[in-house]
């Protein structure tokens, strides 16, 4: 492993990877400069990885009159500019050269949440018919509506019918000006009639014109008959009306996601975020956070899976899943071992054709109703070196929460590397660091054992005379004056020897 400048002053807080930019061209150093200070190379083990401590760059002088809109702009103008880069970095070539744009990927789930999947060739059929209340709240608000209006208009055409067919059979048509005939149902005389009474009775309204009378124990069973069935339809078609208004699906149009997911450093370790936010003030209760990696792949037995599904950890061991959604939220996935884009790196992420899809779930405050809001990323729609724009601020006695930006990011230094190579630069820098520092504390360690072999031994007269007149006394590590002996004995760690005290 060849380790350059291994004399570190301290050890560096983070590892600093510098990303040239595609639009800028190297510049040569001159070789007066001097090297700074610090360097470690790894660039023999991990190829196009290097590691080095450079001073950062100038930054272009802040213009503090530019409004907060005006620098939302100038930042989505430069994540627009970077991202026609990586299009056009990302086109083929042809046969003949021209540039081919490559084949953008079929969704899965759309960004509004809604799944692009259609079910073919079902021949069980009958299955739906046994729920049939589900199929109705199913059913979108056109087809809805015209069940709704004919299970009415059939029900009351029916027993119209039905009645009508009793009048006709009981002969109480043939005998509409005789006042001494009893008919079935009083002032029926037409089908018409028999319809009106058929809704006036279903319905409760009871007009009075048209009363069934108790001579008719056929028209009495049917009107018992109709009323219990009527009550049967008003509570299933108003039940399937109300479940479909209040249906908790519509309250995750007031659930946002970000229009773009963003792989950065946070804590020296690579992340993928994305935001989300709640734009109504009645909160979600229990918000719980998931995310699934769609991805087609090839097992070892040569089965091939398409869109398998694999779980990102965005915080479910760590309890960070469990969302307080009052404000917008950045939620962040660590990019470890464990992770699926372990060993992807910046030029990988351009090549793969993959899906995040991201659900939210919880309670709605207002109807104690579960609802689940969803969204989708696909690979060309990860944003590498980039982070989200702040959007909360701090007014007098509340928190402004501005949407204006929810969508902003800006670009970040960030090493191109994946969180493998990553990883392994840092953890070769420590190795270097621990072995450099334990080989000086050796070496400071056994200074004073070879200084103490190398100095010449007191004789018996130059300490006898060190003892009465005053002179030099010897310790370990040196030779001193009697004054400063105590003094330079607790620096060095040793006590002073005297040559009574060692005849003693």
């Amino acid at each position: 492993m060849a380790l350059e400048n291994s004399a570190f002053s301290s050890r560096p807080e983070s590892l600093s990877l510098p990303v040239p930019d595609k639009g800028e061209e190297p510049v040569e150093e001159s070789k007066e400069d001097v090297p700074p200070t610090g360097v470690f190379n790894v660039s023999e083990e991990l190829g196009h990885v290097v590691t080095t401590e450079m001073s950062t760059p100038p930054q272009p002088p802040s213009n503090n009159s530019l409004s907060f809109q005006a620098k939302m702009a100038a930042r989505e103008a430069q994540a627009n500019q970077h991202r026609k880069k990586i299009q056009g970095a990302g086109q083929e070539r042809g046969k003949f050269g021209w540039a081919r744009s490559k084949r953008k990927r079929q969704r899965y789930v759309e960004k509004d949440g809604r799944c692009n999947v259609q079910h073919g060739n079902m021949r069980e059929t009958y299955r739906y018919l046994t729920d049939i209340f589900t199929t109705l709240v199913d059913l979108n608000w056109r087809c809805s509506l015209f069940v709704f209006v004919m299970a009415y208009a059939v029900t009351w055409l029916f027993f119209g019918a039905i009645w009508y067919l009793i009048a006709y059979c009981r002969g109480d048509l043939d005998h509409l000006e005789d006042e001494t005939w009893t008919p079935c149902v009083n002032n029926v005389n037409g089908f018409i009639s028999a319809f009106l009474f058929s809704i006036e009775t279903e319905t409760t309204i009871g007009y009075g014109h048209r009363v069934i009378t108790d001579q008719c124990p056929v028209g009495t069973m049917l009107l018992l008959l109709q009323a219990i069935l009527g009550s049967m339809v008003n509570a299933f078609m108003v039940g399937c009306m109300f479940v479909k208004i209040s249906q908790p699906n519509k309250r995750a149009e007031t659930l946002v996601f970000s229009r773009n997911a963003v792989i950065s450093l946070r804590d020296d370790k690579l992340c993928l975020m994305f935001r989300v936010g709640d734009l109504r003030s009645s909160h979600i209760v229990g918000a719980n956070m998931r995310a699934k990696l769609i991805k087609s792949k090839q097992t070892q037995e040569g089965e091939f899976i398409p869109l398998d599904q694999t779980d990102i950890s965005v915080g479910f061991e760590t309890g960070d899943d469990r969302l307080f959604l009052v404000s917008p939220l950045v939620i962040s996935h660590e990019i470890d071992s464990r992770s699926a884009f372990w060993d992807m790196s910046q030029a990988q992420l351009e090549k793969e054709d993959f899906e995040i899809v991201v659900i939210l779930e919880g309670m709605v405050e207002a109807t104690g109703m579960t609802c689940q809001a969803r969204s989708s990323y696909l690979a060309e729609e990860v944003l590498w070196g980039h982070r989200f724009s702040p959007m909360m601020s701090l007014a007098e006695g509340f928190f402004d929460v501005d949407y204006g930006a929810f969508h902003h990011t800006f670009e970040v230094d960030t090493p191109s590397c994946s969180a493998r190579e990553l990883a392994l630069a840092a953890a070769r820098l420590d190795a270097h660091l621990y072995w450099s520092i334990s080989s000086r504390l050796d070496e400071e360690k056994w200074e004073a054992p070879n200084l103490t072999e190398q100095s010449p031994k007191p004789t018996d007269l130059e300490s006898v005379s060190g003892k009465e007149g005053g002179g030099p006394a010897f310790i370990a590590g040196g030779v001193t004056d009697p004054q400063d002996q105590s003094a330079v004995g607790e620096q060095n760690g040793s006590v002073a020897t005297d040559q009574s005290e060692s005849e003693a």
